[in-house]
């Protein structure tokens, strides 16, 4: 496997991460650079150790196991999470929750949600050497936190546009992209 290949997967992977990043950006449009160099870090780690975790399972017992309950994973936790803003959205609730405040347990099941597919990127990675498995899943962090960090910024810019809506809107969008990794690891 090439870096072409790599980055390319890395691209292909973040876009789930990217998206969540651009909802948070969305409900939190006064959110720091601190801050958002952190999301974007804990979207990157999640992206790298991720490939890393399936590769692992891919040289064990654990792979039927883990292969079967992925998709659901990341349907209950995004789908969860995307309902709660859905809800406080059209609640139009000015208290500062979890999900206002990108609270570090939110973050980190976004993280674990939006990195399911990477795991299973993981198993592929099996019939590679563990240097390639290593080098592809640090390229695969890497491209993670560049696009969230980005898309963080491109929603901080829509949410101060759209702002009430925008709650309500990444909502929807995170009930969405469970469905599709959902759908993606059923079908």
């Amino acid at each position: 496997m090439g870096i072409v290949e790599m980055i390319s997967l890395g691209v292909g992977l973040a876009m789930d991460a990217s998206a969540v990043s651009m909802v948070d950006g969305f409900n939190n449009s006064n959110i720091k650079l601190k801050k958002s160099c952190f999301i974007a870090f804990l979207f990157a780690l999640f992206q790298c150790l991720m490939p890393l975790l399936g590769y692992f399972i891919a040289h064990t017992i654990l792979f039927d196991i883990i292969s079967k309950f992925a998709p659901y994973v990341a349907l209950i936790v995004l789908g969860f999470i995307g309902i709660k803003m859905l809800l406080e959205g059209l609640k139009k609730c000015d208290e500062c929750d979890c999900i206002k405040k990108l609270c570090f347990k939110l973050l980190v099941l976004q993280a674990i949600a939006t990195s399911i597919d990477a795991l299973s990127v993981g198993l592929v990675f099996a019939s590679y050497e563990p240097f390639i498995a290593v080098e592809a899943s640090i390229i695969i962090g890497l491209v993670t936190f560049a696009l969230s960090l980005a898309s963080i910024y491109i929603g901080k810019k829509f949410g101060t546009i759209f702002q009430n809506k925008a709650q309500v809107l990444g909502g929807i969008i995170l009930v969405l992209i469970g469905l599709f990794i959902f759908l993606k690891g059923v079908l």
